[in-house]
């Protein structure tokens, strides 16, 4: 039982095809993350929402008019990756383009959900499209079920919507984070995520120049980074050791210090930018509790985070978590 469905874009054919199939155009509307190897037989994965991810190949590219993948979920025993088709169509007509997606190979029963998330994803497509800008996708905000991965994913949406404000012009500011400008923190950030990539077997990158680095958006830089290393966890698992530091370190506590990164450095980075952060409460109580896991006086003592700040447990969570790690003035 196919899905259809139909939108208009005020755009011309080439930009609504860059919307649908370019990793940095794709997190505005759809995804959290997105790996893209754009050609006919190369493979996607799309973090949809934090938690689940779409997966398939390519089948048919003609750039500006027409992109067949097909489609599956990673983890389904239903629907795994590559057992459905998807096929979008891109037609120019006045003042701007149609884009009709049609998914087959459903049941009824997947049809109708698939037909709830298209008629989501399509609209903020539509809204983007019109406006420049959707803002965050409130299916994104808290995971469900939650668990340190997908909470990871949660708070990397945040963080890379809070990446597209850091500038050339606000790069020297300083941060919460002692020490740190913008442009610091955002170096920091990169080589923390690195650094449990490497650890996971990710290749390292081959270092850019120095312009080439400039000319790159800090988004982009975190979110090449972190689709990389989260899949990684994601495809390893929490079990066990990975190699990093003196006798290895938990996996759990490696997923755990990836939401810290994202969360915490988020707060800091829109702090220095003039941005509003916003968080739900069940995600930075979930990343709170993770927090006291692992954050310890070792960890303190070693400079990694200041003494905590004492706050009213009848607080918000998002403060209290701020407060833990020693941020001053968290509200």
């Amino acid at each position: 039982m196919p899905f259809d469905m139909t939108v208009f874009l005020p755009l011309d054919p080439d930009a609504a095809f860059r919307l649908i199939t370019e990793p940095e155009r794709l997190r505005r509307w759809k995804t959290v993350a997105a790996r893209v190897d754009l050609r006919v037989g190369g493979e996607y994965r799309w973090t949809i929402v934090p938690g689940h991810s779409a997966a398939g190949t390519f089948t048919e590219i003609e750039p500006g008019k027409r992109v067949v993948l097909t489609w599956g979920w990673e983890g389904s025993p239903d629907l795994p990756p590559g057992a459905s088709t998807v096929s979008i169509t891109l037609d120019a007509v006045d003042g701007g383009t149609t884009v009709r997606l049609v998914h087959d190979g459903l049941t009824a029963e997947q049809a109708a959900s698939h037909a709830q998330g298209w008629h989501h994803f399509l609209g903020r497509l539509v809204t983007l499209g019109v406006e420049g800008d959707v803002g965050p996708d409130e299916w994104a905000a808290v995971p469900d079920p939650i668990d340190p991965l997908a909470s990871a994913e949660a708070a990397l949406a945040i963080v890379q919507r809070v990446l597209r404000g850091v500038t050339a012009a606000n790069a020297g500011v300083p941060t919460p984070c002692e020490d740190f400008t913008v442009a610091e923190l955002v170096a920091h950030l990169l080589d923390s995520i690195a650094r449990i990539g490497t650890a996971l077997g990710v290749p390292e990158p081959a270092a850019p120049s120095s312009a080439a680095a400039a000319s790159v958006p800090a988004e982009v830089r975190i979110a090449d980074a972190a689709k990389k290393t989260l899949e990684a966890l994601r495809l390893r698992g929490l079990a066990g050791t990975v190699d990093l530091g003196p006798g290895g370190l938990p996996a759990s506590t490696a997923a755990n210090i990836l939401n810290l990164e994202f969360l915490v450095h988020a707060w800091d980075l829109a702090t220095a930018t003039g941005q509003q952060l916003v968080v739900a409460p069940a995600l930075s109580d979930y990343i709170l509790g993770l927090a006291r896991q692992t954050i310890t006086d070792a960890t303190r003592g070693n400079g990694s985070f200041h003494p905590a700040i004492e706050l009213e447990e009848s607080a918000a969570s998002l403060p209290r978590l701020l407060a833990f790690t020693g941020r001053p003035n968290p509200s």
